[in-house]
């Protein structure tokens, strides 16, 4: 499950939904432009029979960085358990019909909440003004690794010189790449790129690359070893890439300063969703199933069990809870893409973090 990412998409994605009126009450919007449409909907009345058929409820959508899997696991135990009810919110969870929509949809009033990446947040906060902020980190740590089979013995950037590494055609996985470094503090001068586009298992099952970056250690791993298939991998970050969050919240300035009570109610309940879930991963994870999107996106059982266990360690720290966020992780995040000239702009933490007190 690389991520997808693409600056122009974007912006030309952003003025279309801005010329189609949608910055006003983006939770009232039903319609996307996609066959995902009609799955939003069926989603979002499916899920209404649990605990959130109160009429009374303010209804605050949430667009989703990917189909259903086990990081949105929160969300499913929250509403199951009622805690957005109890915050007076009905959520409708959307797909994204476009790889950018978690930015561009609550940028322009399309949906009062997106999952999506940092950097490519920073990018187009600095690069294209898109009226972004923060609420809330999802994920305390990275999960993007580099992954080869067992037996190529591919176990830190030393181990791929003379090899073949694929990665999708993502700037921010190309960064990543320039950044490790070895052992020797030198970077990967004598391995081979190759484009493999977003189908990553088929590149590392068919042989065709030795190794591949853009991968998530709770997705693409827990897919090839049960499929048989062992793995070895690593963190970018371990070899010269600064820590940064996987993925947070996001919402339109507009909808923040309609809404900053409800989306402080959203994080409250989703808190207490986490919650659920760490004491019983395998509830959590039957839940999901429940509500998978079986035709597009179809999950099994065992890959989302072991995904479920590396996520509860990676979304919450000891001393970094869930759903919290500091301006220090922001700013390495802002430095490391300035030290590559990626941002047209200053920018600081304060412009993309929103205090919701």
């Amino acid at each position: 499950m690389p991520k997808l990412h693409g600056s122009i998409a974007l912006l030309v994605t952003f003025i279309m939904l801005l010329s189609m009126g949608g910055c006003g009450g983006g939770s009232k919007e039903n319609n996307i432009s996609s066959k995902s449409n009609g799955d939003n909907e069926e989603m979002s009345e499916s899920l209404a029979d649990h605990n959130q058929d109160d009429q009374s409820l303010e209804e605050l959508s949430i667009v989703l960085d990917w189909y259903p899997n086990a990081i949105h696991t929160f969300i499913y135990t929250a509403i199951e358990e009622g805690f957005y009810a109890e915050e007076g919110l009905k959520i409708k969870i959307l797909y994204p019909a476009n790889p950018n929509d978690g930015i561009t949809m609550p940028a322009a009033g399309r949906a009062d909440i997106g999952m999506y990446y940092p950097h490519d947040i920073l990018i187009a906060i600095a690069n294209e003004n898109v009226p972004l902020k923060s609420i809330g980190a999802v994920c305390q740590q990275p999960l993007n690794v580099v992954i080869a089979p067992a037996e190529n013995n591919i176990n830190s950037p030393d181990d791929l010189e003379g090899k073949t590494l694929g990665y999708p055609s993502h700037e921010i996985t190309e960064l990543f790449i320039k950044s490790m470094r070895t052992s020797e503090g030198k970077s990967l001068e004598h391995v081979e790129l190759q484009d493999i586009g977003f189908d990553i298992l088929t590149a590392m099952t068919s042989g065709q690359v030795d190794a591949t970056s853009g991968g998530m250690v709770n997705h693409e791993v827990p897919v090839l070893e049960d499929k048989g298939i062992p793995v070895t991998y690593f963190y970018p970050t371990d070899y010269g890439v600064p820590s940064y969050y996987e993925m947070v919240f996001v919402t339109g300035e507009d909808t923040l300063a309609k809404k900053k009570s409800q989306l402080a109610g959203f994080l409250r309940a989703s808190k207490r969703g986490f919650d659920v879930v760490k004491e019983d991963p395998e509830r959590a994870v039957d839940l999901l199933l429940k509500f998978q999107e079986e035709d597009q996106f179809p999950l099994t059982k065992s890959v989302e069990m072991q995904s479920i266990e590396i996520l509860i360690d990676a979304m919450e720290h000891e001393d970094r809870p869930f759903t919290s966020q500091d301006a220090e992780m922001w700013q390495q995040a802002i430095d490391w893409l300035n030290s590559y000239g990626k941002l047209e702009r200053p920018i600081m933490p304060s412009d993309i973090m929103a205090d919701l007190k």
